[in-house]
């Protein structure tokens, strides 16, 4: 049996994280069996979430536990694309990952209203003075990893025409198909859908929400791939509740 570690519900999502998203549904693809447990990020052989336990055998991070999943199990979450789709489906999940989920992250972090009611609150538990010193050093690491990484030395207008920037593509490299790369999800579908949700979600305000509200083809591709893999949070089915 594996077992996901996960962060957990939150912000009106299934996962509070994208790439423990990503994973999950990377296992729902593949038809695996798994339960899903809350942890906390220091759990992991990596120090990050998500991770895996395949019967005592323990992966962290959700690229390579796509790569344990896919070899273990043999599964081919692309089966069908050809070399140079596979291509294009990789340079898509890097410029998710390591371009635009970052400028999703800023306007998480750096924004009082959404950091006050999201990550903030991950410190509740704690007393004051222990939850301040907390607080502090985890706004001090994302700080220094969106600087470390270029993005958080511009300008919060610029940050948003970054992440803009990578919305469009997205949404002109979608067209009217259904996923990203054709009829059928794919594995890329796992981490766009991931952090388009996570930027879409009406728990938290920002202009890179806004954005992306702009490109219905984006949002109605959100729409089907939760439909598809979390029914239970589909917008109709919250609406109804």
């Amino acid at each position: 049996m594996i077992t996901l570690y996960a962060a957990g519900p939150a912000f009106g999502l299934p996962e509070g994280s994208p790439y423990v998203t990503k994973t999950e549904i990377h296992l729902k693809m593949a038809g695996l069996w798994y339960q899903k447990v809350p942890a906390h990020p220091e759990t992991s052989p990596k120090g990050q979430l998500p991770w895996i336990d395949d019967d005592g055998v323990k992966v962290a991070d959700s690229t390579f536990i796509r790569a344990y999943i896919e070899r273990s199990y043999g599964v081919d979450l692309d089966a069908g694309l050809s070399k140079a789709q596979r291509g294009q489906a990789w340079a898509i999940e890097r410029m998710v990952e390591n371009h635009l989920g970052w400028a999703s992250c800023h306007f998480r972090f750096f924004d009082d209203d959404n950091f006050a009611k999201g990550p903030a609150r991950w410190f509740d538990g704690m007393p004051g003075e222990a939850k301040a010193k907390a607080i502090d050093g985890l706004l001090d690491t994302v700080q220094a990893s969106l600087k470390s990484i270029g993005i958080g030395r511009h300008s919060p207008d610029e940050i948003l025409e970054l992440g803009a920037w990578s919305l469009t593509a997205l949404s002109e490299m979608l067209g009217d198909k259904s996923f990203m790369m054709g009829h059928r999800p794919t594995s890329v579908d796992a981490i766009t859908f991931a952090m388009l949700a996570q930027i879409l979600t009406p728990f938290f305000e920002s202009p890179l929400r806004r954005r992306a509200e702009g490109l219905p083809n984006l949002v109605g591709y959100a729409e089907r791939m939760m439909a598809g893999y979390y029914p239970e949070f589909a917008p109709e089915v919250r609406a109804a509740a």
